[in-house]
């Protein structure tokens, strides 16, 4: 018999939490159940006219049917670099040391991961978590560091404490931690910090020499007069840190896997290095349409931020005449809810499996996230009005049962 062989980093990757919840949503429509689905991140929307007219435009030409550049088109890198001129007044980005355009962000954090990263290296990553930014550096053989995401009931950061836990861990981590990331909008939690969070970030790590690996994937979506800030407005960062970005939440183009990472020439340099190895880059046309994305009209990304603030705003008040109570975020497609408290005992999990059996309502049990995230699920704002107030109807019928 052909012996066993082990998978050593298969055992570092844990049960994926959401599966067990997806399989009953699955096996509940199959079934013929119309189940309404807040449990992915997954715009619901098409992507916006000019950008599908110039990726049909462009797949019509022979020539772009080749192999493209592992690290992105010129004309792309360049919109990337313009997009942070025009968003945040940073004009020192170069296209051809500062950025790589990536098959969405995910592929991006991991294929950078996989190159920086050394076995034994420490990595600082606050609870709860995207489970991406974890396991990432646990496939590549790092060890991780946790400490519990600090913020309040209006979801902004309490920066002080943050950077007294994050002290804390530096002092006590043996070897010396490399690497701190962040991830603001945050998902799953929706938090947010100040420009003046991302100063201090980066002079601490010219201080205690690591790497900041910043995520800001929500950037664009945000309410109530708040804008989110780039690692980058603050001085020296491009010594110390990369930051990563996808088109889908903007633009709703998650299927076409668009993302870029920008940053220190050392870590870009890196993560272009090991795409040369392992990718040739996304199809031309996707490339041509995404630089159109980030160069052209951006009103259609103020609709999709309309369009996810009325639903929050939606979401907030028929749960609560529903019996559930939810602090309001003012950033990304998400609601970070504590669940309500005769069903807290239950647990993220166990409060997820009974929603989707008996309210056929799905959402992200906030275990999945992390131990910090146990007593919340997290919503995503991708059904329509009608769909969230129907949601809001089984919920109550719900939890008048418990």
């Amino acid at each position: 018999m052909f012996p066993e062989i082990e998978f050593e980093r298969m055992k570092r990757l844990p049960n994926y939490v959401f599966a067990e919840v997806n399989n009953i949503k699955m096996e509940a429509r199959r079934a013929g159940e119309d189940i309404i689905d807040f449990s992915m991140g997954n715009p619901d929307g098409p992507a916006p006219q000019h950008i599908t007219d110039k990726l049909i435009e462009t797949a019509q030409k022979p020539k772009n049917h080749g192999y493209s550049a592992s690290a992105g088109i010129y004309k792309l890198r360049l919109a990337i670099c313009n997009w942070y001129k025009r968003k945040y007044g940073v004009d020192y980005l170069d296209p051809n040391k500062h950025a790589v355009a990536t098959m969405g962000s995910k592929e991006g954090y991991v294929h950078l991961v996989q190159a920086i990263v050394n076995v034994g290296d420490v990595a600082v990553v606050p609870d709860p978590t995207y489970p991406i930014h974890s396991y990432a550096f646990m496939l590549s053989g790092a060890a991780i560091h946790n400490f519990e995401l600090p913020f309040g009931e209006d979801f902004r950061v309490d920066e002080d404490l943050f950077f007294e836990r994050l002290n804390k861990t530096l002092k006590e981590s043996i070897p010396k931690v490399k690497y701190v990331l962040v991830n603001f909008p945050h998902n799953p939690s929706c938090a947010t910090v100040t420009p003046e969070f991302y100063q201090r970030l980066v002079d601490l790590a010219k201080k205690e020499r690591f790497y900041v690996i910043s995520d800001i994937a929500y950037a664009d979506i945000t309410f109530d007069g708040y804008k989110t800030p780039s690692i980058f407005q603050a001085k020296g960062a491009l010594d110390v840190a990369v930051e990563s970005f996808t088109l889908s939440k903007s633009y709703n183009m998650a299927g076409w896997r668009v993302g870029f990472i920008v940053g220190n020439e050392r870590l870009i340099g890196a993560l272009k290095r090991i795409k040369s190895w392992l990718d040739y880059g996304m199809f031309t046309p996707i490339q041509v349409a995404a630089t159109i994305a980030l160069d052209g009209p951006q009103e259609c990304v103020e609709q999709h931020i309309a369009k996810y603030n009325h639903r929050r705003d939606v979401m907030i008040e028929t749960f609560k005449e529903a019996g559930w109570e939810m602090n309001v975020p003012n950033a990304s497609m998400f609601i970070w809810a504590r669940i309500p408290e005769k069903a807290r005992h239950l647990g993220s999990m166990e409060f997820s499996k009974q929603l989707l059996t008996q309210a056929k309502v799905a959402v992200s049990p906030g275990i999945g996230f992390g131990n910090y995230g146990d007593e919340y699920v997290r919503i995503a704002l991708i059904e329509n009005e009608k769909r969230i107030r129907q949601a809001a109807k089984n919920i109550k019928k719900y939890l008048k049962s418990l």
